[in-house]
């Protein structure tokens, strides 16, 4: 296992954006994803992806020229069912794809058309599903009572794709909260309890992760607010006014590929 000053470290790795874009891989992920493993170093797959299940996740990977296991992918999902089985929350409205819903645990999903009491109503990313006749539906079980706990299943704000960047889960979540003035449990970026989640299974503490995102906000920030350093990387959604803010990577690179010879010359405590 690489270490540094006798420190050990670890990896939290966003996709999209960092590994692959759409359907394509950034070049020189995969020779960067052997080196890691070369090296030792731990590390966990960590995805606000809520759009397909883990199983789906690791069949796109296969697709693109590489391996993974399922419990190296950490996904809020993941978090939301150890959240629900933690606070005894068995009824709940799904607003997630269905192809998702299979990776929910122990979960007594109530069918969207049915006006059974709820727990929690826990929302993902919907794309281009989302209509107002369903955020309609997720506001009015938020009405009922005693009121059910709203879940965001990540606070991404906005993703590229091939058209495009393209809105993600958080606009709807806070026109959720606004409409039903309640505040949502974040269980993906960019909360805290998701990366202590992540170190959790990794065995490691905040001073020993990195987490290399394309993200400024949901990746970088909020991971430093966590106590994490956050590595930039000018692939995805990166733009070059993303570096006008107050957030101050600890390290920027062109993409990825970069991490060998940065982790070399550049990594330091």
């Amino acid at each position: 296992m690489l270490t540094n000053g006798g420190s050990r470290h670890v990896l939290l790795i966003d996709l999209d954006g960092v590994i692959y874009q759409g359907g394509e891989l950034i070049d020189g992920a995969i020779e960067a994803l052997d080196w890691i493993k070369q090296q030792q170093i731990p590390y966990l797959y960590v995805t606000n992806t809520t759009s397909r299940p883990r199983a789906a996740l690791l069949e796109k990977f296969q697709s693109l020229g590489f391996s993974a296991k399922l419990d190296e992918v950490m996904t809020p999902v993941v978090a939301a069912t150890q959240w629900l089985d933690e606070h005894q929350m068995r009824a709940v409205a799904l607003i997630v794809p269905p192809a998702t819903q299979q990776d929910f645990r122990n979960v007594d999903a109530v069918a969207l058309d049915q006006n059974s009491p709820v727990d929690a109503v826990v929302v993902g990313d919907l794309g281009a599903a989302w209509d107002f006749p369903l955020l309609n539906r997720a506001f009015q079980f938020l009405m009922q009572e005693p009121r059910p706990q709203l879940i965001a299943l990540g606070m991404t704000r906005y993703w590229r794709g091939k058209n495009g960047l393209q809105l993600d889960v958080a606009p709807f979540i806070k026109a959720l909260e606004h409409a039903a003035s309640c505040e949502a449990v974040v269980v993906g970026k960019p909360a805290c309890t998701f990366f202590e989640a992540s170190l959790a299974l990794l065995q490691a503490s905040t001073d020993q992760a990195l987490m290399i995102g394309d993200d400024i906000v949901a990746d970088v920030d909020a991971a430093q607010r966590c106590g994490i350093r956050g590595i930039q990387v000018r692939t995805g959604k990166f733009r070059d006014t993303d570096l006008g803010g107050m957030t101050k990577p600890y390290a920027l690179l062109d993409s990825i590929a970069d991490l060998p010879g940065w982790w070399e010359t550049g990594l330091s405590g």
